[in-house]
């Protein structure tokens, strides 16, 4: 019986695995991807801001679906984007291995560019009250109420604070960094609270920061990071201490909230301290706590950020633009209430 010769064709060899990436083709693969994310961002965010913008509103028919239609197309977008970034980016390989990276750039810095400019600020704007919900709509409505306070704001007067002002910012600067609070709002802080013409007022209080009944806790840490045994509260450099860990004790106290932090370090300890009164009537937030506060200055944290507001267009442009001219109220509001981010 014959039998059967084994084939003698060879099977064709399996396929090896591709090499590992070399570290120059990982660094150039890192950065097309770290471009494209950063324009896609921007890019998404600029989309979702302005259609937040265009269907404001509670309505099904007239803004909700609209919104949602927005959603699902930019989503669809997205995915179409993908593939046609995937077909270029094979044509560019072809021609140089660098090439996707680069376009990734070149997207990138439009990106950046556009998320300079002013129409760019206000989708984001509309971004953060999108996702950030009640809690970033009363934070927008506090803030504006800080650029109002600036609008009509003296300032020739805020110029000569400034002026007073310069021998005691190393004093802020120091502490401010120490105790973790931003410099422009302790400045805003003492303004509100001496216009930087330190006494003794008759209310009792001290100094720079006309300090009162500070914490112990505050006076602890005061008396650890000045390296003294008592703390002397007619010394400028200690009653600044002093004011930054009260701030930065309060600030702790409310869950980082600034605007009830303020009001907190204004009150102190009376009538319980602002804590015992939210806790009283189940307020929340500054919103909800501004009718039971009766004849506490309920307007004491405006006023301390509108100071701040003004000490940081001082310090960082050298002047305090009037909000009402040209193009001064956008650039204002770009450049942000101290503390609000």
């Amino acid at each position: 019986m014959a039998t059967r010769k084994r084939s003698t064709a060879r099977r064709p060899a399996p396929r090896s695995l591709p090499a590992r990436l070399t570290w120059q083709q990982a660094l150039i693969l890192s950065i097309e991807t770290a471009a494209l994310i950063a324009a896609a961002l921007v890019a998404i965010i600029a989309a979702l801001g302005h259609a937040a913008e265009r269907f404001a509103g509670t309505g099904l028919m007239s803004s909700l679906l609209p919104f949602a239609a927005i959603v699902l197309g930019l989503a669809l977008t997205t995915t179409v984007a993908l593939k046609v970034w995937r077909l270029c980016r094979s044509w560019l390989l072809r021609l140089k291995p660098f090439l996707p990276a680069l376009a990734a750039c070149l997207l990138a810095a439009w990106a950046g560019w556009f998320a300079s400019r002013d129409a760019y600020h206000r989708q984001l704007t509309n971004f953060r009250t999108l996702v950030g919900g009640t809690a970033e709509a009363e934070r927008t409505t506090l803030a504006h109420q800080v650029f109002a306070a600036y609008r009509r704001a003296d300032l020739y007067q805020y110029q000569l604070m400034w002026e007073r002002a310069g021998a005691y910012l190393p004093f802020i600067q120091e502490a401010a960094k120490i105790y973790g609070v931003d410099e422009d709002v302790l400045v805003g802080v003492g303004a509100a609270e001496s216009s930087f013409r330190p006494r003794d007022s008759k209310d009792g209080g001290r100094g720079l920061f006309q300090i009162t009944a500070p914490p112990k806790t505050a006076m602890a840490e005061a008396r650890k990071h000045l390296d003294a045994t008592t703390v002397d509260l007619r010394d400028h450099r200690h009653n600044t201490f002093v004011a930054a860990a009260t701030l930065s004790h309060y600030l702790a106290e409310m869950k980082g909230d600034l605007f009830l932090g303020l009001l907190a370090y204004n009150i102190g300890p009376r009538n319980g301290g602002l804590l015992s009164i939210m806790s009283q009537y189940h307020a929340r937030d500054f919103v909800t706590i501004q009718p039971y506060l009766q004849h506490l200055p309920r307007d004491y944290p405006v006023r301390v950020l509108t100071a701040a507001l003004a000490y940081r267009l001082w310090r960082t442009e050298g002047r305090l633009p009037k909000y009402e001219e040209g193009n001064n109220a956008v650039h204002i509001q770009k450049v942000g209430v101290p503390g609000l981010g």
